[in-house]
């Protein structure tokens, strides 16, 4: 976006529905990537336009024709500039991102909240997961907390530990427990794998860094402002899936789970491990690359795991 097109929309941008309309058209045309929790140009562009006006998701739509002060016009437009000429994603812009329905801070000490876990966790992770039978969790890799944070609403009476190696991603993952009123429940730890906690665990979740070398190289400029510690795992992406499937077992209750995230890496984890029946689910608002294994599974397959 030139000066010129930035004065133009400053001089011109009057109501939500000019600022809507002129922004999509931006991104779209700057071809931004999208897919740090909106996968639309309408959404980011909204996204930004809310946190402007300090407006909910399910604001009036007769708030679209209302006449914008300049300086929220100013506001917007300049988030626009900096989404389109810095690649920042949108929630990194607002602080702010959503995640089984839940507010989350986030900042670019850690990924923004994205998995298709969500859909597992809203459901209770039934039926694969008897809920009555869960009384300890483990996040591992926490980042900002979301998913250790939603499975506290989903499993109201567990402990939920938020484990990470990274110290500034847990600064965040405190802010949202707090945020949430979840101290009581919710532990985070800093720990490097298992190293530093104490199990067992009758569930354990990870979404762990599992880019492989050849995708690192080729991630658009939105995902480098996100850490690559977070996103990172080897020439394969596959160094910290194999420690976890090695060490689970360790930390598991009997009759525990280890449900893991891998994305664009399944395919490796099938040709690394071909004989381990991993259970791969099906989610109905997309996403993929997601597997569970139970306790006796990851030991009777132990030894595969090098």
């Amino acid at each position: 976006m030139n000066e010129n097109e930035y004065r133009q929309a400053l001089a011109t941008l009057e109501t939500p529905r000019d600022c809507l309309r002129w922004a999509e058209t931006v991104l779209r045309r700057e071809q931004v990537v999208l897919g740090h929790g909106t996968d639309d140009f309408g959404d980011e562009a909204l996204a930004l336009l809310l946190h402007v006006l300090h407006l909910p998701w399910d604001t009036d739509p007769r708030m679209l024709d209302a006449r914008l002060l300049p300086a929220e016009v100013e506001a917007f437009v300049g988030l626009v500039r900096r989404r389109v000429s810095e690649r920042t994603p949108a929630a990194y812009l607002t602080g702010r991102a959503w995640f089984c329905g839940l507010e989350f801070r986030v900042d670019p000490r850690v990924l923004i909240p994205r998995s298709p876990l969500a859909e597992l966790v809203e459901q209770g992770f039934e039926p694969f997961v008897a809920p009555e039978r869960v009384h300890r969790v483990l996040d591992m890799g926490t980042g900002s907390g979301c998913i250790a944070i939603a499975c506290a609403h989903a499993f109201p009476e567990a402990q939920v530990d938020a484990s990470d190696i990274s110290e500034e991603a847990l600064e965040v993952c405190r802010d949202n427990i707090a945020l949430h009123g979840l101290q009581e429940q919710v532990t985070a730890v800093r720990a490097d794998g298992f190293e530093g906690l104490s199990g067992p665990w009758d569930l354990i979740l990870s979404n762990p860094p599992y880019v492989d070398e050849q995708e690192m190289a080729a991630l658009p400029a939105e995902y480098r402002h996100e850490p690559e510690l977070a996103l990172a795992s080897g020439r394969d992406g596959l160094d910290f899936t194999r420690r976890l499937l090695r060490e689970a077992p360790d930390h598991l209750s009997d009759g525990g789970v280890l449900i893991v995230e891998v994305g664009n890496t399944a395919e490796a984890v099938e040709a690394a491990w071909p004989q381990v029946p991993f259970f791969w689910f099906e989610f109905a608002r997309g996403g993929h690359g997601v597997f569970m294994l139970d306790r006796d599974q990851l030991l009777e397959y132990r030894n595969e795991f090098t």
